[in-house]
């Protein structure tokens, strides 16, 4: 199982003091010994993590700490991560999609869909997604 990190999925694993860190944490370590169970970025993704990271409040990190940041917690974590490049159009945003908040929710997961993957989220209600245990 391909597991599409949405950004709110890596901020949290990513630092310690996130509402959310002991939750994620805790269902990576729950995948730690499932076998065949990777993690998934995209461009989106990724620049996301880095882009929330460097806004002054409440993080604040430079854009070269949010980029190592994000590397140590690619290397880190017990469960391996592999990269989803994104070719997909606007044409492939799913009809769910009716406001602009959803439109990020919902390009990626078609986008996981597509690449064999299901996007990981902490947030209630995205169609076709999986939501990281309480």
């Amino acid at each position: 199982m391909i597991y599409l990190l949405d950004v709110n999925a890596l901020i949290s694993l990513g630092i310690s003091s996130h509402v959310f860190h002991a939750r994620v944490a805790r269902w990576v370590d729950s995948l730690r010994s499932v076998s065949g169970v990777s993690f998934a970025t995209t461009p989106i993704t990724e620049l996301g993590f880095v882009r929330i990271l460097s806004q002054p409040i409440p993080y604040g990190l430079s854009i070269s700490e949010s980029k190592d940041l994000f590397e140590r917690v690619k290397s880190t974590c017990p469960v391996p991560f592999t990269f989803i490049a994104d070719g997909d159009a606007i044409a492939k945003l799913p009809d769910w999609v009716k406001l602009s908040k959803q439109t990020t929710d919902g390009h990626l997961a078609v986008l996981a869909k597509a690449n064999g993957a299901i996007l990981a989220t902490l947030d209630r209600g995205i169609p076709d997604s999986f939501l990281i245990p309480g």
